[in-house]
Order: C-alpha cells, then sequence, then structure tokens
C-alpha cells in the first residue's frame, strides 16, 4: 500500500500549496473551503492507506523494487456475478423521488420498495445459486 498511500499524500500537499494561493488570487470562500476539505480528505485517505491497511497487508510484489509480475498472480478475490437487485433499487428510488410531485403515498410505496430491493441486494449470497 506504499505507493496508493503516497499519490493520497502528495495530492494532500498540492492542495496545502494551492489553497492559499487560491484564496490569495480569487478571496472566495467556497472554492477555498473545497480545495481545503480536498486536502483533508486526501490526508484521511492517505493516512488510512499507510497505517491501517499497510501494516495489515504483507509486502506485495508491488511494493517492492525486485518484484516480478508472476508473483501476483493466484486468485484476487471474490467477485460478484450480474445481478438485477440495482436495477430494482434504482427503480424504487425513482418512485420515491417522483412521490412529492405526483402524491406523498407514492413515496411511502417507494420506501418499502426501497427497503425490499436493498435487502434484496445485500442477501443475494446468502440464497439461491450463489448461497455460501
Amino acid at each position: 500500500m506504499k505507493a496508493e498511500s503516497w499519490i493520497f499524500l502528495f495530492l494532500t500537499i498540492y492542495f496545502a500549496i494551492v489553497t492559499p494561493v487560491y484564496w490569495f488570487m480569487a478571496q472566495e470562500p467556497a472554492g477555498t473551503f473545497a480545495l481545503g476539505l480536498s486536502g483533508v480528505l486526501g490526508a484521511m485517505v492517505g493516512l488510512y492507506l499507510r497505517f491501517a491497511v499497510g501494516r495489515k497487508i504483507d509486502v506485495r510484489p508491488e511494493d517492492r523494487k525486485d518484484g516480478e509480475i508472476a508473483e501476483g498472480a493466484g486468485e484476487l478475490g471474490f467477485f460478484p456475478p450480474q445481478s438485477i437487485w440495482p436495477f430494482w433499487l434504482a427503480l424504487s428510488m425513482t418512485i420515491v423521488f417522483l412521490g412529492p410531485i405526483f402524491g406523498w403515498w407514492l413515496t411511502i410505496v417507494g420506501i418499502g420498495m426501497v427497503l425490499g430491493a436493498a435487502a434484496g441486494w445485500v442477501f443475494e449470497f446468502y440464497r439461491g445459486d450463489y448461497a455460501h
């Protein structure tokens, strides 16, 4: 995680330099605030990758100068197959957002559909063909 953390820490340094320059040139508080928060976000992610994740993961071939491509071969993890649940969740959210236009009763129906679609998406690997 060394390379990934350096990328985000570089962004933190970049935003720490750009934010005061932007303030002196533009005198605009919203953009200055957004640039400052971008720097804080970069610091949060960079420090998390450096200290929390970097200590738990063994040294990867990508982090070593003498690492070979073949050392990184093998299973990378579990990647879920196609799912219909994102479609149902998006459709349900559409109904929720159309509720204030056509009637609040539609929002209530949509919230029930959102809860069902979210539960289906969360628990799809606990039943059916892909249960484990």
